[in-house]
């Protein structure tokens, strides 16, 4: 194919024909034009397009995901058994990612995608939301495996891409949620999402699901979502207080201020609130209250083994992350106890 003209752009449609279409502006619709490049009739189409002459409305018509390109490797994923076999709020995530991929760059050919292409286009724009830049390039991924497997790339160009740093989220300390206590009494409803989650160590996808009906005796029930573990937790003394002191007015455990049942979004910004409200500072974040449980179980002396089954991790090396951090305080204290025994004896 001879060089093609500015403003042009070469795909091929669902039947591996190839199209050319014309588009100046990239908010506006693509213009198609007819023959090969530097034929009468291509000539003819590109000057009108150029001046702004259009007289066929057919030739007006957007392109429709042709092959090749980034829109129409989101819809074949999007159509296959892995993506419609995915949990309704993990596809729910996926298809917003899915659709900002699609509107902003699915005009893009999945072959031109090179690692520094996909820094430029879909990274950068998030670099001041390094969270949102990791799920970005989590989703790019996924997709540059789809297009691999259909034979659209031949090997994957984010390899080399460092994941955004988006930070750890830290746990609590023991200041901190003596604050929140002193703030919202046993009673409130902040009370007791707090304590669903510290004391039970689960995360806001699985407590804002939690019903009556999962407490039994001295028990609660939890499958989790993520993972789908299934956990049997005995309920602290003081959960137990607090769950006495709970109005039972629904199946669900925690309901919002009309007396439904919680979204996992709604919960999440009604935690925030009560963090705010605490006077505790941005850092503390809901999820810092399951790392709290974690880091207070490894400091009681809990094994791996113990919290894993307290707080569901698949593997050790999850769990041993708490332990590691309290062996080495509790080696520490040891190790300076001994140097000011030994100052004192000399």
């Amino acid at each position: 194919m001879r060089k093609r003209p500015p403003f042009v752009e070469f795909f091929r449609d669902r039947h591996g024909k190839p199209r050319l279409y014309f588009r100046r502006d990239r908010r506006l619709p693509r213009i198609r034009l007819p023959g090969v490049v530097g034929s009468p009739e291509f000539n003819r189409a590109y000057e009108d397009s150029l001046a702004g002459r259009v007289s066929n409305p057919t030739l007006a018509r957007p392109a429709v995901a042709a092959q090749g390109t980034i829109e129409a490797l989101v819809r074949s994923y999007m159509q296959t058994r892995e993506y419609r076999d995915l949990r309704q709020t993990t596809k729910a995530g996926y298809a917003s990612r899915l659709e900002a991929i699609r509107t902003k760059h699915g005009h893009r050919l999945v072959a031109e995608m090179t690692r520094e292409r996909i820094v430029k286009a879909f990274l950068d724009p998030y670099a001041d939301r390094p969270g949102a830049a990791l799920s970005m390039l989590k989703m790019l991924r996924i997709l540059i495996k789809h297009a691999i497997m259909l034979g659209w790339l031949q090997h994957d160009p984010s390899l080399g891409i460092k994941r955004p740093n988006e930070g750890e989220v830290r746990s609590w300390c023991d200041a901190e949620l003596s604050r929140f206590e002193s703030h919202w009494p046993v009673g409130t409803k902040q009370r007791l999402a707090f304590g669903l989650m510290l004391y039970a160590g689960q995360r806001r996808s699985d407590v804002h699901r939690m019903v009556w009906g999962d407490v039994t005796g001295e028990t609660i029930r939890v499958v989790q979502q993520k993972t789908g573990a299934k956990l049997t937790i005995p309920l602290h003394a003081d959960l137990r207080t607090i769950l006495a002191a709970a109005p039972r007015a629904h199946v669900a455990i925690l309901t919002t201020e009309y007396g439904r049942a919680f979204t996992v979004d709604g919960f999440s910004g009604f935690m925030r609130d009560a963090i705010k409200g605490a006077g505790l500072p941005l850092d503390c974040q809901p999820h810092g209250l399951r790392k709290a449980a974690g880091r207070r179980l490894a400091e009681a002396g809990c094994s791996s083994r113990e919290l894993m089954a307290v707080l569901g991790h698949k593997t050790l090396s999850e769990a041993e992350r708490y332990t590691r951090d309290a062996d080495q305080a509790r080696l520490a204290s040891a190790a300076v106890a001994r140097l000011e025994g030994r100052k004192v004896n000399s």
